[in-house]
């Protein structure tokens, strides 16, 4: 099998999809790994490094397109990357496609199977190719809000921690998910006070018990986010409802309930955002301000730590790639169905159901789709 490791292209991605010790475990099995000269010069990773591992290294992406049968990518591929996608060809990627029904209609008349890590399962229930990378954001997040808070950058001017003699910062978390705990470890850490709201009672009793009654665990509901929202100086969106559109917990008149200076950060911007006033950045320009609330929504967030975010992420996609090369796609996908719930198109037919709710297009269950 021809397994192709393009370069990111997406504004300020410095990821890579592969890294030698992934190409070195495919070369073992017999597949052909193809990278692009400078895949991985964003995290430190040399072409010498690949070609050591038995990977061949080619000077552009149009060649890696053309001759690679598996597509391992971090980001969805942009518009230019389209028309390089060629039918039956695997795409093994962050797709995000609830709110980008552009990527969407491309892979669909592309022909391609494409299969997003945010929505592939596990036994427990949980979405491990999406883990590492919540892990990652829900971290960043408070270290970002805290840098957004700063005057200097629009924000109130309030110090997480506070220090002796001021109190500290109110820290508000919406989403009791591996982002939202995450999220409220770092909160914790820089001594901010937290409140984490969720829906499930389990996850906030898990929370509390994690640490040790430390943080403010509320059922959350929209008198909730209400009453807690003029007091909030930071405010981390951090829902996930798998492959569908986040749903909207913050609408523009409810900033006007917030101090002025105070911070949204949305982590489900991917998902198409949380708050009704959200829309992607970029890390060249990552804040902007609406009624005098700033919004960092970077839709990228952990491609700021770009190297421990790729080593994180082939740690958990790896096993799959190693499926799909070794099975071929459509028998990996019939063997597991952890791995087929995270196939979201396949032939021209969407079929993962919430993406095609959210996208109010045909859909066709995968075991179906792959059959045909």
């Amino acid at each position: 099998m021809q397994v192709g490791v393009p370069r990111e292209i997406k504004d300020h991605e410095y990821r890579v999809g592969l890294t030698p010790a992934g190409a070195r475990e495919l070369s073992s099995r017999g597949h052909q790994v193809l990278v692009e000269r400078g895949a991985g010069a964003g995290v430190g990773i040399a072409d010498e490094a690949y070609e050591m591992a038995g990977a061949q290294v080619l000077d552009s992406a149009a060649e890696v397109y053309a001759r690679a049968t598996i597509l391992i990518k971090v980001k969805e591929p942009q518009p230019v990357e389209y028309a390089m996608l060629r039918p039956g060809q695997v795409l093994y990627a962050y797709l995000h496609l609830a709110p980008d029904p552009d990527q969407a209609k491309a892979l669909l008349a592309a022909g391609v199977t494409a299969i997003a890590y945010e929505t592939v399962t596990d036994e427990h229930g949980g979405l491990p190719l999406l883990a590492p990378m919540s892990e990652v954001a829900g971290r960043m997040a408070i270290q970002a809000g805290a840098h957004a808070l700063e005057k200097t950058q629009g924000g109130a001017g309030i110090l997480l921690g506070g220090v002796p003699g001021v109190e500290p910062a109110r820290v508000l978390i919406i989403g009791g998910g591996t982002v939202g705990v995450n999220a409220a470890r770092a909160a914790l850490g820089a001594g901010a006070h937290v409140t984490l709201l969720d829906r499930s009672l389990e996850r906030l009793r898990y929370a509390d018990a994690l640490y040790a009654g430390r943080i403010s665990t509320v059922y959350s509901t929209r008198d909730a986010i209400e009453e807690h929202l003029p007091h909030t100086d930071l405010v981390v969106g951090a829902v996930l409802v798998p492959g569908a559109a986040a749903p909207k917990l913050v609408s523009r008149r409810q900033l006007g309930l917030m101090r002025a200076g105070s911070v949204l950060v949305d982590v489900a911007i991917d998902q198409g955002g949380c708050f009704e006033t959200s829309r992607p950045t970029s890390p060249r320009a990552p804040t902007y301000e609406v009624d005098g609330i700033i919004h960092y929504c970077v839709s990228n967030m952990p491609g700021g730590v770009a190297r421990t975010s790729t080593f994180a992420l082939a740690n958990a996609t790896l096993p799959h790639a190693l499926a799909l090369a070794d099975k071929g796609a459509v028998q990996a996908l019939a063997d597991d169905a952890h791995l087929r719930n995270g196939l979201n198109v396949h032939a021209g037919r969407l079929t993962h159901r919430a993406v095609a709710d959210a996208l109010g297009l045909p859909y066709t269950p995968a075991s179906e789709a792959l059959a045909q």
